[in-house]
């Protein structure tokens, strides 16, 4: 079952997915990464963003990921709520849907400034897959 959750480090958190596939432990650390700043559940996925990045390796390629997610974030001024993606090898596609950012509905806690390699990892499990790290908050 895909799933995220959040995990205590410094002054900074930690962002984890749970997925039966690489491609949605990715997308759930995405969803973790939003609700970093605010509730996803918040965040009406009406505009679509494509996203597209690639890297020597998995643990790389989710840092590349997570930070091309927190780019177009800034950029567009907006929140995401839905991601979708496909791996192939060390490329990847995916999309992003959300919306923009509205302070007086949405209620962001904090900005996140980046996906750091602190705990950084991507790794098959008996139950699936994990992709988790540390963002800058």
């Amino acid at each position: 079952m895909a799933r995220w959750e959040h995990y205590e480090h410094g002054a900074d958190i930690g962002v984890r997915g749970f997925g039966p596939t690489k491609a949605e432990a990715f997308e759930q650390a995405a969803l973790a990464m939003t609700a970093v700043a605010v509730d996803p559940a918040g965040v009406a996925p009406r505009e679509r963003v494509a996203i597209r990045c690639e890297a020597p390796d998995d643990e790389l390629l989710l840092a590349e990921w997570l930070n091309a997610v927190v780019y177009e974030m800034s950029a567009r001024r907006m929140l995401f709520s839905r991601f979708a993606l496909q791996l192939d090898g060390g490329r990847l596609s995916g999309e992003a849907w959300g919306e923009p950012v509205d302070v007086a509905r949405h209620h962001p806690a904090v900005e996140v400034k980046g996906a750091t390699y602190t705990t950084l990892r991507v790794a098959r499990q008996e139950d699936g897959w994990i992709a988790q790290t540390v963002v800058d908050v």
